[in-house]
């Protein structure tokens, strides 16, 4: 179906420079195309280098050498000491001017702040207010805004709004929500999601968009979701199309569509579960992943493998392989390849001595299965009827 690549709109894309059509159609090209994929990370790995390089400034005698030089070349001496000699007289009065025009210029910048919803200096998300009054920082918008780096966007009990992230999607912000903008980089598009509930829509290549939480970090593979964050700083994920990775330092959660994982502040994120596994399994893999007591950790993971043989359970066990050890990770292998037989090159050894590449070729395996689970209601993946095709030929593909 590709038979053009998308390398003649790298420039382009990474500036912001195509319009949500066309952002959509790269990264939908992006998200099946490896070649171009691969030659995308470079871009970003380069341009992430280039963000790194100290900023330095010319010394001081350079622009007195430039001064001295353009002087030389175009302009008489006597041109330039009559000024001086002129200016010296004035410097009383120019004093007085001058106090007086920058007392009227602070007052003037002081009603304008006072009186008128800032605007932000440098890159900005363009907000729409969906009911009541957001704020941004303590401005309320009446039917649009800006949202800076930095500033915080917030709805109370009675409003909405929605984000237009860079060209790459937009996040509803629901009430009695604060979000912010941490930043918008063409490597990189990022907000922090301290309480509330948010709904986020991407179609960009992937770990291109992510959320900071209290307890973990969202990043998107190309999908919509909803991510809540309570007062406690827990946060509940909930992927209806596509894939997110949550992540904490060196744990990390891979959530499918119909899937869905909690996390914790201190602890990371939890085991991911198909949103339709019983009631039972739920709790005691809450009681696995957030437990203190050993105990209580050991009878939970008892009642988790005990469950009734089913395929819906093969993401939470595939999980649950590298956070146990000795005899128990025997018993979730045992249990998971009951259910769902490892494939061609993947060994007992191998997948007991966690063989990151044989896991990582057992859970592509499975997503096959995955993959044919029920997809989120249409109403919902309308926005990203262009990226539904090329989802579902990420069964043996999942984003790096």
């Amino acid at each position: 179906m590709f038979f053009h690549h998308v390398t003649k709109d790298f420039s382009a894309y990474v500036h912001g420079e195509l319009s949500s059509e066309e952002s959509r159609r790269f990264a939908e090209h992006i998200i099946s195309c490896q070649r171009c994929r691969s030659k995308f990370e470079e871009i970003k790995l380069g341009i992430k280098f280039a963000e790194q390089l100290p900023r330095l400034t010319a010394p001081d005698h350079l622009w007195e050498e430039i001064e001295n030089l353009r002087a030389r070349q175009s302009v008489p001496v006597t041109q330039i000491v009559a000024p001086r000699r002129f200016i010296s007289n004035w410097k009383p009065q120019l004093a007085g001017i001058a106090a007086v025009l920058l007392m009227a210029i602070g007052v003037g910048i002081l009603w304008s702040y006072r009186t008128r919803p800032s605007t932000p200096v440098g890159p900005s998300w363009r907000v729409a207010r969906l009911g009541g009054t957001p704020k941004i920082g303590s401005a309320g918008i009446s039917n649009g805004g800006q949202l800076g780096v930095g500033q915080w966007l917030e709805t109370d009990s009675t409003s909405k709004a929605e984000i237009s992230v860079a060209s790459i999607g937009q996040v509803q912000i629901d009430p009695n929500t604060r979000v912010r903008l941490v930043e918008t980089q063409p490597t990189e598009h990022r907000l922090e999601l301290a309480r509330g509930k948010m709904s986020a829509r991407i179609w960009a290549p992937p770990r291109l968009f992510f959320v900071d939480t209290p307890s973990a970090v969202a990043a998107d593979l190309g999908c919509a979701y909803t991510l809540e964050v309570d007062d406690s700083g827990a946060s509940l994920l909930r992927v209806t199309f596509g894939w997110v990775a949550l992540e904490l330092k060196d744990r990390e959660s891979m959530v499918p569509s119909g899937a869905a994982c909690q996390t914790r502040p201190g602890i990371g994120p939890g085991t991911p579960y198909f949103e339709d596994v019983s009631a039972a399994f739920r709790d005691a893999l809450a009681q696995f992943d957030f437990g203190s007591d050993p105990a209580t950790r050991k009878a939970a993971l008892d009642q988790l493998l005990e469950e009734p043989a089913e395929a819906r359970n093969t993401l939470t066990l595939w999980h649950l392989l590298s956070r146990v050890d000795g005899n128990e990770r025997v018993r979730v292998y045992e249990k998971l390849a009951s259910l769902w037989p490892p494939p061609k090159g993947v060994s007992r050894e191998g997948i007991l001595n966690l063989d990151q590449e044989m896991l990582e070729r057992w859970k592509d395996n499975l997503a096959a299965g995955w993959a044919q689970r029920p997809l989120a209601p249409a109403s919902l993946l309308d926005p990203l009827s262009r990226v539904k095709r090329f989802v579902r030929q990420m069964k043996h593909k999942i984003a790096d």
